[in-house]
């Protein structure tokens, strides 16, 4: 295609379809050399309308307007191409009309085609493409900037192109200018002006309008800036407003949550269509009801290579106008990056939680430590001087001439040397004096022979012995009588927190690689606080003189002395369960002492 000069183009003269009138700024045409100081002004107004925090339709809206209103032309349409793609088409004649809609690469409505590099260079090649398989007659023209023009476009029907075709929307159409135009790297724009009186463009003319084009670009490039701009602060905000919240939430995630949920939809293209939900574990955040949402972004929520919840952010409408997907990329962005900030909040604060936890156990196994130091050395100092009291006792009793009230006496100092005796074998045993002689035991027999030993009591304090034993539960390696000590010392405690009697259930089972012991009651319960403690060596909560507050302590010794766990389950009225685990044998049955073949 050659360059070839319209014969018109010595002037700005153009008449309207039957009427012979010269036309001026702001409706007609321009009959001088020259182009006026009209076109600064049409620029600066279309730079001050890019200014205004308006929405896209209403920019071009108005710019639709200042452009036919200035021109004198019939009919106009704006197509935008790149990253993001549109067309408008307004008209004056024969009717006022304005329309707005997305198109992709090929003309249909959708997400557009990636983006690509443009520059002033290659400008014409562009409009060439519009007009693909056209001839170039006499009355069609291009200039050096690549704009195209044609005074009848009955030579032009049927233009087609693999984008958009350049055809008049209208039927009125006589003349028909393209001028195109860059906005950035990789998006352009082409203006068609169209006039119901041939002949309307000259060189002069279209030269002039490819300078306001050059505004046009420029205020649709500046327009996304500022669009880019807004939008990246308000993700700072929000990624801010999180932080903090996150610093000052203390120890009530909940509330955190809630909070961060909060600052979510202003962040977003559309707040006022905007609704956010949390969902962490169990729990939910929500700003709305997500569920009824139009479209919906989703992030999850990963702690330590675990999903455990999402964030999520939805439109509870269609977005209008919108040129591609409702979200933007950055709002993708921005809702990763939530995510990872809630992620990490809950990650370093179930670490302080398990921090907190091993520092308290620490505490606690020290404390043992030292009560267990302490009380090795304690019963060794009583159990010498002890055994005197009770042997001299004992044969004092025996002695000639002992009167019935002094061998009563007797019997209370031998009593209270036996009660004080028990004391201390349970100090040996907390303070792991007294060896383990461990065997290859079956569970169910050692706790049928606790409960025969505490069934009497039992029946006398009316409460009620219930057993569940797993016949083919396999061998434990433990020491009988330890093991046996353990069964009846949470037995008797079951049975203490039953003042009025209750109920008391004794299970053995197998829960994978480990055997269970449970023994629950119906009395009267433990608080949190009770239930921290319970294990302490001399923490009782029965009246002074009776209990020493060294059984659960003891049996927490024996069961850690034989690789296993105890645990509680309590609540104030409904009872208590204590749950203990030992490592399993590999073979099932035999008898006590033997030991589990290969």
């Amino acid at each position: 295609m050659g360059h070839l000069q319209h014969p018109a183009s010595v002037s700005w003269r153009s008449r309207r379809q039957g009427d012979g009138a010269e036309m001026q700024p702001g409706g007609h045409l321009l009959t001088t050399g020259q182009p006026p100081r009209e076109f600064a002004e049409l620029s600066r107004r279309i730079v001050n309308l890019a200014g205004q925090a308006i929405p896209r339709v209403e920019f071009l809206r108005g710019l639709s307007d200042a452009l036919l209103q200035f021109t004198g032309c019939d009919a106009l349409e704006l197509r935008v191409r790149g990253a993001v793609e549109y067309r408008l088409q307004a008209s004056v004649r024969p009717e006022r009309s304005f329309l707005f809609e997305p198109v992709n690469a090929d003309g249909s409505n959708g997400n557009p085609e990636p983006a690509v590099e443009i520059d002033r260079s290659n400008l014409r090649r562009l409009i060439q493409d519009e007009l693909e398989g056209v001839a170039i007659l006499p009355t069609q023209c291009f200039t050096p900037h690549g704009s195209f023009w044609t005074g009848d476009v009955a030579v032009s029907m049927g233009l087609n192109s693999s984008h958009q075709p350049a055809q008049p929307s209208s039927s009125h159409t006589i003349s028909m200018a393209l001028v195109p135009f860059v906005i950035d790297d990789s998006s352009f724009g082409i203006l068609q002006l169209e006039c119901a009186q041939r002949d309307a463009f000259a060189l002069d003319i279209i030269e002039a309008y490819e300078a306001v084009v050059e505004t046009i670009g420029f205020a649709i490039a500046e327009r996304r800036a500022q669009a880019a701009l807004r939008e990246r602060v308000k993700e700072l905000t929000c990624l801010y407003g999180i932080a903090r919240v996150i610093e000052d939430s203390g120890d009530n995630p909940e509330a955190a949550l809630s909070r961060i949920v909060e600052t979510l939809p202003p962040a977003w293209q559309y707040p006022e269509l905007a609704v956010a939900r949390i969902v962490l574990d169990e729990s939910e955040y929500a700003t709305g009801d997500i569920e009824t949402t139009y479209s919906r972004q989703i992030a999850n929520v990963v702690v330590n290579e675990v999903r455990r919840g999402a964030v999520e952010i939805g439109y509870t409408q269609e977005v209008p106008y919108a040129v591609s997907e409702p979200f933007l990329q950055e709002e993708k962005h921005l809702l990763n990056a939530v995510a990872r900030e809630i992620g990490e909040y809950v990650k370093r604060r179930q670490a302080s939680a398990e921090r907190s936890l091993l520092e308290q156990q620490l505490r606690h196994a020290d404390r043992l430590a030292t009560i267990g130091h302490l009380a090795a050395g304690v019963a060794h100092e009583i159990n010498e001087p002890l055994g005197g009291i009770l042997g001299f006792a004992q044969l004092a009793k025996k002695g000639p001439d002992v009167t019935e009230s002094t061998a009563n006496d007797l019997d209370r100092i031998v009593a209270s040397c036996l009660h004080a005796r028990e004391i201390v074998n349970k100090l040996k045993l907390f303070a792991r004096q007294a060896p383990i002689q461990k065997t290859w035991v079956p569970l169910a027999d050692i706790a049928e022979d606790a409960c025969s030993l505490v069934e009497g009591r039992c029946t006398n304090e009316g409460i009620d012995i219930v057993t569940d034993f797993e016949a083919a539960l396999p061998n434990v390696h433990a020491d009988p009588i330890q093991l046996k000590q353990v069964l009846i010392n949470l037995a008797i405690n079951a049975m203490q927190a039953m003042p009025d009697g209750g109920t008391l259930t004794i299970t053995t089972r197998q829960d994978g690689g480990t055997a269970v012991i449970e023994v629950q009651d119906t009395g009267v319960g433990m608080t949190e606080d009770v239930v921290k403690e319970i294990f302490s060596p001399f923490f009782t909560t029965k009246d002074v003189g009776e209990g020493t507050g060294l059984g659960l302590s003891v049996v927490h010794g024996i069961v850690s002395a034989h690789g296993g766990t105890i645990d509680v389950e309590s609540e104030v009225g409904k009872g208590a369960k204590l749950i203990v685990r030992l490592p399993l044998s590999a073979t099932p049955g035999g008898r006590v002492g033997q030991e589990p073949t290969s």
